[in-house]
Order: C-alpha cells, then sequence, then structure tokens
C-alpha cells in the first residue's frame, strides 16, 4: 500500500484516571497513584513510545465538578509539564493557561521558559474561562461576559506575542572574551498600551525556541472560531459525527484567508475517546462495565454546569427540561449538548451516560483496527488532521492505544514510525514564526 502525502497528527489528552467520569471507580485504575509525578512520567513516556505529536493537560481555576464523587487531582500544568520535560526528549508539552485571571507577561514568561526547557516543545491552549467558580477566586462576583472574555484573550495573545519578539533572535551573543552577553539594541520594549493591559516589557528571558510557543485553542461557538482563525495553530474540538466534524473542518479553515493564512497553518483535532477490545464484543462489555460506575449526582452536577442550569430538581428518567438557547458559560458545549439532547430525545439520564465518556467528545467502542477506520475515515475525507486522543482509563486506555492502534495506524502509513523533528512546531508541520517587530535602537 502506498503511503498518503500527508500523515495525521494525534495529541494525547491526559486527565489523572482517564475521561470517563467513573474512571477513578474502575479496578485498572489508582486514584493515589494520580497523585504522584510518577504516573504522569509514566503515560508521557508511553505516548512517546507511540510517537505522539503531543500530550495535554487541561485546566481550571477552580475545584470544578463535584469532589464528592469523582477525584480530582489536577496539578497546575506548567509546573507539571516542566517535570515532564526532564523525563522525555521529544513529545509536544501543551498546557491550558486563561487569559482571564492571568497577565500577559507573566505567561508569556512561564511559556518562553518552558520552551527553553525542552528544548522548543511548548504549546499554549488558550482559554477564557467559562465557569462561575472560577471568577469568584479571582475578587469577582461573577464571571465577565462572553464577548468581554474573547475581548480580552484578543488583547492578552498579542501581547505575549510582542513579549516573545521582545529579544532577537541573535540577541544574546554571549561573547565572553569582550564581557557583552547581549546586544541591547536587539532587545526592546513594547509599549503596549490597549484597553485591558498597559505593558511596557521587554521580556526578560530570551526568545523561545520556536520564536513562539505553538497556540492552541478549543472553543467552537462563532466568536471561538474566528479567535481560532486569528491566532490559533491547532484546535481541539468536540463534534459527533463526521458531519459535524467535516462543516467545522470546513468553516474553520475557510475563515483563515481573511486574517492572511493558509488552512495548512492550522490543524484541527477533534477529540475520540477509544474504548478498545479484542473484539467488538469486548469492547462493548468494557463500555458498559464503566457506565455502570457511574454516580448519578455526579453526572447531574456536571450536566448542569455545563448548561448553566440547575438539573436537580428534575427526574432523571424525565427529559431535558427546557434551558433556553444561550449561555455567557462555554457556548460550544451547550449547543452541542442541547442539540444531542434534542435529537434522539435522550432522558437526563441517558445524556448523563452519553457524556460520561468524554463531556461531549465522541466515544468509540471497537477493536484496534475499527478504530483506525474511523480516524482514517475523518483525516482522508476531509473532517480532521489529527485526533485528541482522551483515553476513557489511565494509564491503562492509553497504552491499548499506543499498542493496537498506532501499529495499525502506521501499517496504513497514516502515521509517523519515528520523530523527524525534534520541536513541537516541527512535529504539527508548522513553521517557526519570524521575528515580527522591527528592531528599535536605544541606549544601552
Amino acid at each position: 500500500m502506498n503511503s498518503p502525502k500527508k500523515q495525521l497528527h494525534l495529541n494525547a489528552f491526559v486527565m489523572p484516571n482517564g475521561h470517563h467520569e467513573a474512571a477513578w471507580r474502575h479496578p485498572s485504575t489508582d486514584p493515589r497513584r494520580a497523585a504522584t509525578l510518577r504516573h504522569y512520567v509514566d503515560i508521557a513516556r508511553t505516548a512517546e513510545r507511540g510517537k505522539l505529536d503531543s500530550l495535554f493537560l487541561a485546566d481550571g481555576v477552580a475545584l470544578w465538578g463535584n469532589v464528592r464523587y469523582n477525584s480530582h487531582t489536577l496539578f497546575e500544568p506548567l509546573t507539571l509539564l516542566s517535570a515532564l520535560a526532564g523525563a522525555t526528549e521529544r513529545i509536544g508539552l501543551i498546557a491550558t493557561a486563561s487569559t482571564t485571571y492571568n497577565e500577559p507577561y507573566h505567561l508569556a514568561r512561564k511559556f518562553a521558559s518552558l520552551d527553553h526547557l525542552s528544548g522548543g516543545r511548548a504549546g499554549w491552549n488558550i482559554v477564557t474561562s467559562a465557569g462561575e467558580d472560577e471568577a469568584r477566586n479571582f475578587n469577582r462576583d461573577a464571571r465577565p461576559a462572553h464577548a468581554l472574555r474573547y475581548e480580552r484573550a484578543t488583547e492578552f495573545v498579542e501581547v505575549a506575542r510582542k513579549l516573545w519578539d521582545s529579544w532577537a533572535d541573535d540577541a544574546a551573543v554571549i561573547d565572553r572574551a569582550s564581557g557583552v552577553y547581549a546586544d541591547t539594541d536587539r532587545i526592546h520594549p513594547i509599549d503596549h498600551n490597549g484597553p485591558h493591559f498597559q505593558v511596557r516589557g521587554p521580556l526578560n528571558i530570551p526568545r523561545p525556541v520556536q520564536g513562539h510557543p505553538l497556540l492552541v485553542q478549543a472553543g467552537s461557538s462563532e466568536t471561538g472560531k474566528e479567535y481560532a482563525a486569528r491566532f490559533a495553530e491547532a484546535v481541539f474540538t468536540a463534534q459527533q459525527t463526521f458531519a459535524e466534524g467535516k462543516a467545522f473542518y470546513d468553516d474553520v479553515k475557510g475563515r483563515l484567508a481573511k486574517y492572511g493564512r493558509s488552512p495548512e497553518e492550522i490543524k484541527i483535532l477533534p477529540g475520540i475517546s477509544p474504548i478498545l477490545g479484542r473484539t467488538e464484543a469486548e469492547a462493548n462489555e468494557r463500555e458498559a462495565e464503566l457506565n455502570a460506575l457511574i454516580t448519578p449526582a455526579y453526572g447531574v452536577r456536571q450536566l448542569s454546569n455545563m448548561l448553566d442550569h440547575d438539573l436537580t430538581p428534575y427526574p432523571l428518567d424525565g427529559p431535558l427540561p427546557d434551558v433556553g438557547t444561550y449561555t455567557e458559560g462555554a457556548q460550544s458545549r451547550f449547543e452541542l449538548v442541547t442539540g444531542l439532547a434534542r435529537r434522539e430525545n435522550l432522558t437526563i439520564r441517558q445524556l448523563i451516560e452519553r457524556l460520561a465518556g468524554g463531556r461531549g467528545h465522541r466515544v468509540f467502542a471497537g477493536t484496534a483496527t475499527q478504530v483506525a477506520d474511523q480516524l482514517e475515515h475523518w483525516f482522508t475525507e476531509g473532517a480532521a488532521d489529527g485526533f485528541n486522543v482522551m483515553p476513557p482509563t489511565l494509564p491503562g486506555g492509553l497504552d491499548d492505544f499506543v499498542d493496537l492502534v498506532v501499529p495499525e495506524l502506521q501499517r496504513r502509513g497514516l502515521f509517523r514510525t519515528e520523530y523527524t523533528a525534534t520541536t513541537l512546531r516541527g512535529h504539527y508541520g508548522l513553521a517557526r514564526p519570524a521575528h515580527r517587530i522591527a528592531v528599535k535602537e536605544h541606549a544601552a
């Protein structure tokens, strides 16, 4: 079989015990070990053994969900990824960080640090933080409106990119003979003054190895898609069907031209939670085994948070009540969940079960061949550039994917057999950004 001209990309989306909400109760997981560095080192090395492009850590700045019924060991991502940078060599390291509850100088410095420490493997998943509980941890009574969060996020990323470019690539000359460490004519303030931020600069660390860390975005609302078209280089997204995935793919790629970008400059990776078995029947049994461990009270809380609507007064076996048509929270997930409930006429209990495996991302139970068939179809028919792999349990679910699905994709010529690049941008086939700011001469 001839290899295709292009190959797909794979990112490992890592949660402490796995993506199924009942994973912590499954005998294959160990919630206590999920609170150790060793747990994440082993997962990262498994992903690297599979030659995956990257691994990704989500984050929130509140105790989200219902910790009474689910594990919640969520380390601060940049801290953890800095440790994993020393335990791995090639795999990309992507951290979530909020533009609503951080300052540009802080995050620009942290991601530049991770990029240097990892040799050019850092990525930033940009989020605007939709949760109400998060706002109350940062001197606010309520989250900012959706439009205002994206307005701030736009300026935030513009400032971060200026800060990364505040050092020219050749600014650090390190000439010991002359005693000159840096050419200060190649380092300059950014003097940014905007509606949300006033930042003088320059950054106090040289330009990142990759120029800029890889920029990732996960919002799929209209505002989110426009933001992705302007800034993102990879998009993590959730679609339930091929038709929805294809429509999203074409929509986002079609928005790039207005920003002077080509379709190849952004990689779209839908999420998939594969439940693997040696036979289809075994895979279905494993899915049923996980679903039997669901705690309804936890699922109701999760669903209430997604929909910005308290569902606790409603019967589990009754229909989803009228929750309106809009939220100031996560709009794309709101639309996905309400659309799924209406389309399939699901009760609250059925909806909880459908969402338990991936919170709206596609869950697929089958053999390695069947999973590979699904990935190949979406990839070759133009609905994905790759996939955000969400193992239902960890570490076992990722072991299964790397040991069973990856070899099948490699056999089909759809995925690399060895790394050919050393940076995260290199893995995704993306260029290193040119230094965008003209260097200003100023007094040393």
